[in-house]
């Protein structure tokens, strides 16, 4: 007997939501009726659970028309070449993930970061077919467009469904963003340019990459583009920010020969 199926929105069901716990990532199966697709899918480990609650709830695997990439980091993608096998349908992702993804890139994808003692496997993964800007993904009677929002990482997506954005890792209901690295590809004023089309856009619902579902706060995201625009200007971000201010203040000090005070 299959499971309920519960939808937070016409035609989306969000993983964790259906299993009724946390899992490593949110994963968003677009169900369109004839077929389905699935937006990320978390970690090797746990994807035999996300699989076996995709045929629980009646799905076909043969009726899987893509698995989509928001973007390549390993919380995202380190289960996406077994699905890939499993599923038998092509991986979808941006131009600018191919190739973390089909390397198996540890450092882009966040498999290893040595300081904090994460390392864990990144299985390569081949991507079947390139996605940007303003292309349109159907999904049976389900119309997804594409935008390209970089920032966190180069090959950021979010993907428009209506009044629905699936927003990636580009900001969650507290206001915290996915993680800014330049090792990791990321870009402050891109960043600042993908939160403001955010911002700026007529969608209703953010459906993050991580954390709850929440409506689109403008004053949320308005705090969120201050700071970032803050840590443009500062050192803390060392090579993603675009200037550091201060070093021009105490040159002109010292030309002067001004003393601490």
């Amino acid at each position: 007997m299959a499971e309920q199926r519960r939808y937070v929105f016409p035609g989306v069901i969000e993983m964790n939501l259906q299993a009724r716990r946390r899992l490593g990532v949110n994963i968003y199966l677009i169900d369109g009726g004839s077929e389905f697709a699935l937006i990320d899918v978390g970690f090797l480990d746990e994807l035999p659970e996300v699989l076996e609650l995709v045929r629980r709830l009646g799905y076909a695997f043969s009726a899987c028309k893509m698995i989509i990439a928001t973007h390549a980091d390993a919380d995202h993608t380190q289960g996406l070449a077994r699905a890939r096998e499993v599923l038998k349908c092509p991986v979808v992702a941006h131009p600018k993930s191919v190739a973390p993804l089909e390397s198996g890139d540890e450092i882009q994808t966040y498999a290893r970061v040595d300081a904090q003692g994460i390392h864990i496997p990144m299985p390569t993964c081949k991507v079947d077919r390139t996605i940007d800007e303003g292309d349109i993904l159907e999904i049976g009677d389900r119309r997804l467009e594409v935008w390209h929002t970089p920032g966190h990482t180069e090959g950021q997506l979010a993907f428009r469904m209506g009044e629905l954005l699936f927003s990636g890792d580009n900001i969650f209901r507290d206001g915290c963003v996915g993680v800014i690295d330049a090792h990791h590809g990321s870009n402050l004023p891109d960043f600042i340019r993908s939160l403001k089309r955010i911002r700026d856009s007529d969608v209703t619902w953010l459906l993050p990459s991580h954390g709850p579902i929440f409506r689109k706060d403008n004053a949320l995201i308005d705090a969120t583009i201050q700071r970032l625009e803050g840590y443009s200007h500062m050192a803390d971000f060392g090579t993603c920010a675009v200037d550091w201010p201060l070093l021009d203040q105490w040159e002109e000090e010292l030309i002067r020969g001004a003393l601490p005070r």
